[in-house]
This record gives structure tokens, C-alpha cells and sequence, in this order.
């Protein structure tokens, strides 16, 4: 006879479930009342959302059917008129409380709106639970020149590190060029970035050269908003990492030009490093305290005198100050190395390749709140040619060569919040993402070019006032 498992416990009776529904008797009347006051609801309801398009609706039919059609086209001109003096008189303000609102409000309807529950479906953003779906809600949409920024609710479960790896794929889906997602002030609401118009098309001219610097807002190019670039030097080092020809000069020179005011009046030092020969720094001599070039052994020592200035300087403010003022008397320090990797990978001699090794370690760890600041630029970001690459606070890629490389020079997860380096095309060089320690967001930036015209007339203007009639020290 076959054993059966019988599981122990106590056995729970079950009654029979009823599975028939009632049926409810309804008059005919009473349907089509309930249909035409659900109707008349929506109505409502849609009727007060857009306003903006019912409002002027009813006003104009109220016009025309009192007073008639000349009197709804004089009306219609006036407003037309109005609209275009304030444009004339405040092109500003027009733009940002007339304008801008309007075309938000359009696109919100016709290009967002419109397709929205298809496109979470697709993008896989949307949920389905107990046999009902439920979407992402729409918020908001602002626009500018340039951006669609669109304000999103979040469902429970989605982080913005979801959002930020569908942006692409959202930007395709709404037929725009390029799409990020940000964090917004709410943690349930993430803030997508649909960028419309490039306004890094084209190559940045040169900028005004303040004759002091901010160093806590230096001036380095155009944003992807379109507004100015402003890089904060104080208490940073900086790392700029791209391929040949990604633009690397640019932001170098972009530096040395915002700076080339303090250079003048004696709160800069510039001590750059030209491993290459001096090929691509040389022009900029006058400006500078310091230049070094093809010779690892004399750049190792410049190297071992800004780790001596730095340490007598840290002795001199202790106890005193916490954080170094730039004077004429004790100016800002800061050494530009063009390719660093020469520095730290390329170099036969060990003992000159430890010493630059050395004394990079100590001034990246100690230089920051004593001023001396390093601004290095390097072609092969990987961790065995640049072992102290965490110790920028400040990084900026241009164009890179393989997509691992957007996370190995701006941080863990950078590529999948936009900073898309490898796909920046050879023809937008100067082009690059900026990313800082503690903002999870990097920023796109055209960096400003400089001509050889422009560095020449630079050097001729700017260069060192306090020793005009010194030279440079220079060591090749």
C-alpha cells in the first residue's frame, strides 16, 4: 500500500467561494446622466489645466460675440503689440516670463504630453502591479535657448541612476539631440536635461581677461545651457585627461589666460612643465616663474623646490591661518604639467621617475590650503600610469577612446550620468565633461580657444610686472 505525505498541523476548512456578481438594474436616464456628468467633469478638469489655451479661447468668443470681429482683430493687435514692445524695450525679462513660459507650455502638450505612457513603456520606466499599470508623472517642463528641462515624479523603487541610463534612449524617443538626468531637490522627483540646440557647435573665442582673477570663479568657456564656465581653482588640483587632438591645449591656455592678470600684478606664479619639448607651452614665457622642459632630471628638482616652498610656507601659516591669502609677497603657486604621464610612466631613469613621483604625492595631498596647485593634462588616464589620479578633486575629460575610460578619469557611474566622452566627435575639440568631488553631476564645457596671435598678445600684456626685466627660469 502507498505511503501518503500528509502535512501535520491542523487542517483549515475552506468554505465554497461565490463567484456569481449581482446585477444591478439601471434606467436608461440615470446611464446617460451618469456618462454626461463624468463627461462634463473631464471637461473641467481638462478646461483648468490648460488654461492658458481655454482662457483666451473663451475671451475672444466673448469679444466676437459681443462686439464683433473689428473689434476681437483690434484687440488682437494691441496684445500683438505689446508683446512686441516689451520684447524691444526688456529683451530679458520678455524672454524669460513671456517667451520661454509659452514655448514650455506648447512643447509640455505636443511633444511630451503626447506620448508619454508609450515612451516609459518602451524606455522601461513604466510598472504594471495587480493588473494595472502606473507611469512616471509628468511635473513640469521649462525651457530656455538651448534645454527642455523636464520635472519628473518618480515611481516607488526608481532611483535617478535609473533615469540617468534611459536619458539617451528618452532623448531619441522625444526626437532631441542629447539627454541627461539629474537629481532634483525632492529625492521622489528626478529632472531630465533634453538639449535642443548645441551651443558648443562652435569653437569659443578667446575671453576677457579680468585684470585680478577669482580664483573661487575663473572664467574658461560655455556651458552647455549657455551660460559662462567657471572653474574654481582655491583648494583644488585639477586633472584634464583626453586623446590627441581632444583639446587638452585649450583648457590649459584657457587657465593660464584667466590667471594672466594675477600673473601680472604678483599673486600668480605659473610653473609649467613642458615634457614635450616645449613645443606647445613656449609661447607663453613671458608669464611664467618657471619653465621646465625634455630634462626629467631638472623638472624632478622644480618638482622638490615647489614641495620646499610648500612645506616653508606651511610652517609660516601655522597656527596662523588655515587657509593661504594669495599677496604679492606670497603669491598663488601653480604648476601646469602638460603630459603628466611623461612624468610618471615614460621616464627609463627609477630614481628620477620615484622623485617627480614623490613630490607630485606631496603636493596633491598637501598643497591645496597652502596654495600651490596643480594643473596636470595626460593622454592614458589608466591607475598604472597615473597611481595618485584620486587625488583630483577636479577632473575633465575631452574626447576618450574607449567608453571604460569616462569612469576612470571623471569617477564610478560618470558615463552613466551623460558624461559621454567617447562619443564627443573629433571635429569638437575643446569639448569635455567636468566632474567635482561631491557633485554627483557632471557639466558639458567648450573650453575657449586661443590663437598664436592671441598667446603672443597675451604674453606681451600680462607678463610679470614685479621683475619685467628678469627672465624666467628656465630649465631644459
Amino acid at each position: 500500500m502507498p505511503l501518503i505525505n500528509v502535512i501535520p498541523g491542523e487542517k483549515i476548512p475552506v468554505a465554497p467561494m461565490n463567484v456569481r456578481l449581482p446585477a444591478w438594474r439601471m434606467p436608461g436616464w440615470l446611464l446617460v446622466f451618469w456618462w454626461l456628468a463624468r463627461g462634463l467633469v473631464r471637461l473641467t478638469v481638462v478646461a483648468v489645466r490648460y488654461w492658458w489655451l481655454t482662457g483666451p479661447a473663451v475671451a475672444a468668443l466673448w469679444v466676437h460675440a459681443r462686439y464683433g470681429w473689428l473689434v476681437l482683430a483690434a484687440v488682437v493687435l494691441v496684445v500683438i503689440a505689446a508683446c512686441v514692445g516689451w520684447w524691444r524695450w526688456h529683451p530679458a525679462s520678455w524672454l524669460r516670463f513671456g517667451w520661454y513660459p509659452m514655448v514650455a507650455r506648447c512643447r509640455r502638450l505636443w511633444v511630451y504630453r503626447r506620448g508619454w505612457a508609450s515612451t516609459m513603456a518602451t524606455c522601461g520606466l513604466a510598472t504594471a502591479f495587480a493588473g494595472d499599470r502606473y507611469v512616471p508623472q509628468l511635473l513640469k517642463v521649462r525651457c530656455d535657448r538651448y534645454v527642455d528641462e523636464v520635472t519628473v515624479r518618480m515611481l516607488p523603487g526608481q532611483l535617478p541612476d535609473d533615469w540617468a541610463g534611459a536619458a539617451q534612449r528618452l532623448a531619441y524617443a522625444f526626437r532631441l539631440r542629447d539627454g541627461q538626468a539629474r537629481s532634483a531637490k525632492r529625492p521622489d522627483r528626478v529632472i531630465l536635461r533634453f538639449l535642443r540646440r548645441d551651443p558648443l557647435a562652435a569653437t569659443v573665442a578667446s575671453l576677457p581677461v579680468p585684470d585680478l582673477p577669482d580664483f573661487a570663479a575663473l572664467l574658461l568657456g560655455v556651458r552647455e545651457d549657455g551660460r559662462t564656465y567657471r572653474l574654481r581653482l582655491a583648494g583644488t588640483h585639477v586633472l584634464v585627461a583626453g586623446a590627441t587632438n581632444s583639446g587638452k591645449g585649450s583648457v590649459l591656455w584657457s587657465l593660464i589666460a584667466s590667471l594672466a592678470g594675477g600673473v601680472r600684478s604678483g599673486l600668480v606664479e605659473l610653473w609649467v612643465f613642458d615634457p614635450k619639448g616645449g613645443m606647445e607651452l613656449a609661447a607663453g614665457l613671458p608669464l611664467f616663474a618657471r619653465f621646465s622642459y625634455e630634462d626629467p632630471d631638472g623638472m624632478a628638482g622644480v618638482l622638490e623646490e615647489a614641495v620646499k616652498r610648500m612645506r616653508l610656507r606651511a610652517a609660516r601659516l601655522r597656527g596662523v591661518a588655515r587657509q593661504h591669502t594669495p599677496s604679492p609677497d606670497d603669491p598663488l603657486i601653480v604648476l601646469v604639467v602638460d603630459e603628466l604621464a611623461a612624468l610618471t610612466a615614460y621616464i627609463s631613469d627609477r630614481k628620477v621617475k620615484e622623485r617627480i613621483k614623490d613630490a607630485l604625492s606631496l603636493l596633491l595631498s598637501q598643497g591645496r590650503a597652502v596654495g600651490v596647485h596643480v594643473v596636470a593634462a595626460l593622454q592614458d588616464p589608466r591607475k598604472e600610469v597615473l597611481p595618485f589620479r584620486d587625488l583630483f578633486p577636479t577632473r575633465i575629460g575631452l574626447r576618450l577612446t574607449e567608453p571604460e575610460q569616462c569612469d576612470l578619469v571623471l569617477g564610478d557611474g560618470a558615463r552613466d550620468r551623460g558624461a559621454l566622452c567617447d562619443q564627443i566627435p573629433e571635429s569638437a575639440a575643446g569639448v569635455g565633461y567636468v566632474a567635482l568631488d561631491g557633485v554627483r553631476d557632471p557639466v558639458r564645457v567648450r573650453f575657449s580657444y586661443l590663437t598664436d596671435a592671441d598667446i603672443r598678445d597675451l604674453g606681451r600684456t600680462y607678463r610679470r610686472l614685479c621683475d619685467s626685466d628678469q627672465q624666467p627660469e628656465v630649465s631644459a
